[in-house]
Order: structure tokens, then C-alpha cells, then sequence
């Protein structure tokens, strides 16, 4: 019996065995095939119904008159020259000479615009002492090119290091200007680049600049059809840059500049270094409407700095009325550019006030304070007629006014683009008197890959122009960090 009992516990301790293998098995299998149905279901998801991340495709475009020729564009570089004619002197000083004073008002500082009293002045310098021919001289101390891209001439200046280390190479790097400004904006910042040590500076980073005008700005043609925003301007702008030899180069841009430097990244994220910017264009989403709301309250939940709160806060005060108060300018330019333009374009101090007064309020928006502007603390009167001369000798501002219509005359943030994330490594240089503020939160949203974010310790809109130090010094240490990594 005993024996008996035995076998029977054996065949059932194997039978027990047998029974929770077979339990076993089937619960493997069981979770295998979960296992199995999750990677597949996620595989489909991802392939159909997940939304795939927008890419910016390189197109073309042609922007000549007529229509696009069947034969090969010719992509001759040609040296040119600024110049200075003595019948467009003449005409200018009558215009000048003819033009109608209209009273200011009592104290009314630059709180109505220019003040026409300080006006008086900057066009007694520019009729009396501000010499054309000069400064011509100073503009062709840099070599001049154009070059047809896409049906239009696209004028660039293009330094090279004077004083190249043997053995060195100089690092391409692409700088592109904004409205109300032009290529001269970097004259200043250029010599700190492509010579630091004449400057006391380390010539670790040793850059070659070139230094395009927007179609329509200036020395570029401008385009004869509709439709040339910011993302085409970019595709030929790297067009440029690969016709002048460059595989691989740095950019770097304000205002405009910002904008299209970013869609060159977004085109071509291969073929860019680096991107630096000293404005920054993010869109707007639902946790910017919170961070407006409780960010002052709550600074550390929505990820703003110090630095941020101070900057943005009261929101009212800093950032909202500051826009109504300035961007009249780019109401009349997104709509009617044509209309307000040919006011401009026929009357040389009309053009003047227009443009200066936003190198007084951009660079400082206490300047609406003070009866100059405070145009002459951060600039030479020589130097912002000169950018005002390369509008007028060009007759230029309509058609650099026409920029706003085709990049915003639809709506802002709407445009692909704008949705378009940025993997090339970015830098910024945030300082403390530009027109927005965008702190490094919503920045890092678009910027993914955020080497380096600078608060500034001075400047504004115009920061080449008005700080070049400070920018260049900001440049050097970023394409430092891009090289290391």
C-alpha cells in the first residue's frame, strides 16, 4: 500500500508538474503574443496614423521678369562698386532744399514719431556735412559682387582674413540683415571676425563674411513676381553660399535675417554649422497663454529665469502695449506697402524720419523720452545716413517694404515654417532692448538642439550695428562650443 501511495503521489506530483508547464507555456505565449500585438500596433500607429514631423523642402523659384528662360541661368560672379553721382547728389539736395516743415508739437519728444525739431538738424548734417563720396569710399573698402539667382541679381559683400595664419582655415559665415537696415549693419562686427588679433582678440576662430542684401533691399533686384518670402530668400541664399564654394558654413542674423537664417536651417540642416541668432521668431501655443497669465506668479512652473520675469513682466506694459505702440509700421507694410512706399521713395526726409525713428525707439524704448532720440548715443549720424543713402540711391524702400506683405500679409504663424522644428545647433543672444522677448523655454521648443543662450548686458534690435563687440565676442564663443561638440 505504502508503495502504492508513493507511485500514486509520484504520478501526481508529475501530473501536477505536466499541468503547470503546460499553464506556463500558455501564459508565455500568452504575453508574447501581447508583447507581439503592442510592437505591431505601435509600428502601425507610427507609420499611419501618427503625425509625421514636417520637413521644409528644398524647391525653386523664379522671380525675373517674364517668364523663366528654358536655357541655363548664368552664375557668374561680377565685382561691383558702389557709386556716387553728382546729378543724384543734385537731386537730392533740392529735395532736401524743397522740402515742407510741418510744426512739432510742445514737448513732444519722439512720443509722435520723429521729432521734427532733432529732424531739422539730421538734415542740416546731411545737406552741409555728411559727405556721399566718403563714405562710398568706406562701402567699397569691401569687395561687392552680384550674381543672378533665380532671375534676379542678388548683391553680397564677401570678406576674406587679411591676415590668414598659414596652415589656417577661415570658417564661412553667412550674416544677413533686416528691415529698416542693410548689409552696412555689419561693418563694424566684420573686422572682429575675419581679423580678431588686430583687435587684441584670439585667433582661434577666424571667419570669412558674407554679407547678402534681401531681394528688394538695396543692391539686390527686386523680385517682379508675388509670393518671395522669407523661405525663398533662404533657398537663395544657400544657393549662394554653394555657388561660392561652401559645402558646410555658419549663419547668423537679426529681424529678418533671424527668420531666414532659420529657414536656411530648415532647408539644408546638413549643410549648416551652426545658427545664431540675436532675435528669435517662436510661435505661439497654449502654454505661452499661461506662462503670460501666472508666469510672474509662478515663475519656476512655467520654466521662466529671472532674467525672463523681469524682461516680460507687467506683460501689459512691457510686451503689449509695447507692440501697439510699434508695430504700426508693420500694419501699413503687410497690407498697403505700395501705397505708403511711394511717399517714401520721392521724398528724401520723409524717408529719413521713417527709418531713423525706429533706430531711436528699437535701439531704446526710454529714447521716445528725449528730444533726439538718443539716435546719437549708440550711432553716428554719418553712419545711419549712410544706411538711409544705400535706400535712396537704390530706391529700394517700396520693395523692401513689400517683404512684410509676402512673409505676414496672410497671417502670422500660420506658415509651414513656423511649424518646422530647427535640429542644427542654434545659439542666441538675447539682449535686453530687443523688440520680444523669448526666453529659453519656448526657444528650445522650435531650437532643438541649443548650444548656447545669452542674456546680453546691453543693446537692442540692431545689435551688430550698435554692439558689435558684445556679438561678435557672443559668435566666437558659440561656434567654440559647436566645434568642441
Amino acid at each position: 500500500m505504502y508503495v502504492s501511495f508513493k507511485c500514486s503521489l509520484v504520478r501526481r506530483s508529475s501530473c501536477s508538474g505536466l499541468f503547470l508547464e503546460i499553464i506556463s507555456s500558455s501564459w508565455a505565449i500568452m504575453l508574447l503574443e501581447i508583447a507581439l500585438a503592442l510592437v505591431l500596433g505601435a509600428l502601425i500607429y507610427h507609420y499611419m496614423f501618427r503625425k509625421k514631423e514636417e520637413t521644409l523642402e528644398m524647391e525653386d523659384g523664379w522671380w525675373g521678369e517674364g517668364q523663366e528662360p528654358e536655357t541655363e541661368e548664368d552664375k557668374t560672379l561680377h565685382p561691383f562698386k558702389v557709386e556716387a553721382s553728382e546729378e543724384m547728389l543734385k537731386d537730392l539736395f533740392a529735395r532736401l532744399d524743397q522740402t515742407r516743415w510741418t510744426a512739432p508739437l510742445e514737448d513732444s519728444r519722439f512720443h509722435y514719431g520723429f521729432n521734427l525739431t532733432y529732424l531739422q538738424k539730421v538734415v542740416s548734417h546731411w545737406r552741409n556735412q555728411y559727405s556721399w563720396h566718403k563714405q562710398v569710399e568706406i562701402l567699397n573698402k569691401y569687395p561687392h559682387f552680384k550674381t543672378k539667382i533665380e532671375g534676379i541679381d542678388i548683391h553680397f559683400i564677401h570678406v576674406k582674413p587679411s591676415n590668414l595664419p598659414a596652415g589656417r582655415t577661415a570658417k564661412p559665415l553667412l550674416m544677413v540683415h533686416g528691415w529698416p537696415g542693410s548689409f552696412y549693419e555689419f561693418y563694424r562686427i566684420i573686422p572682429l571676425l575675419t581679423d580678431p588679433s588686430s583687435h587684441g582678440l584670439s585667433d582661434e576662430h577666424i571667419f570669412e563674411v558674407i554679407c547678402p542684401s534681401i531681394p528688394g533691399y538695396g543692391f539686390s533686384e527686386a523680385p517682379h513676381k508675388k509670393g518671395c518670402d522669407s523661405v525663398a530668400v533662404g533657398r537663395m541664399f544657400y544657393k549662394l553660399m554653394m555657388r561660392l564654394g561652401f559645402r558646410e558654413f555658419y549663419t547668423q542674423g537679426g529681424d529678418w535675417g533671424s527668420l531666414i537664417c532659420t529657414n536656411i536651417s530648415q532647408l539644408a540642416p546638413s549643410h549648416v554649422k551652426g545658427l545664431h541668432l540675436n532675435m528669435v521668431f517662436v510661435s505661439q501655443g497654449p502654454s505661452h497663454f499661461f506662462t503670460i497669465l501666472f508666469g510672474k506668479y509662478f515663475p519656476g512652473l512655467f520654466g521662466l529665469r529671472d532674467v525672463d520675469v523681469q524682461r516680460m513682466f507687467p506683460f501689459m506694459e512691457k510686451v503689449l502695449y509695447h507692440i501697439v505702440k510699434e508695430s504700426g509700421y508693420m500694419h501699413i507694410q503687410a497690407t498697403k506697402p505700395d501705397t505708403a512706399g511711394i511717399g517714401l521713395n520721392s521724398s528724401p526726409v520723409g524717408l529719413a524720419a521713417y527709418i531713423l525713428e525706429k533706430f531711436s525707439t528699437w535701439t531704446n524704448a526710454e529714447f521716445r523720452n528725449l528730444e533726439d532720440g538718443g539716435l546719437e548715443r549708440s550711432f553716428s549720424l554719418d553712419d545711419l545716413l549712410t544706411n538711409i543713402m544705400i535706400y535712396w540711391v537704390s530706391g529700394s524702400i517700396v520693395s523692401s517694404m513689400r517683404f512684410y506683405k509676402e512673409n505676414i500679409g496672410e497671417g502670422l504663424g500660420n506658415r509651414k515654417h513656423d511649424r518646422v522644428k530647427v535640429k542644427v545647433p542654434t545659439g542666441v543672444a538675447s539682449f535686453p532692448n530687443e523688440l520680444l522677448h523669448a526666453p529659453p523655454v519656448w526657444a528650445e521648443k522650435k531650437f532643438t538642439n541649443m548650444v548656447s543662450f545669452t542674456d546680453m548686458p546691453r543693446g537692442g534690435h540692431f545689435a551688430a550695428f550698435e554692439q558689435p563687440e558684445i556679438l561678435a565676442a557672443d559668435i566666437r564663443q558659440f561656434v567654440g562650443k559647436v566645434e568642441r561638440k
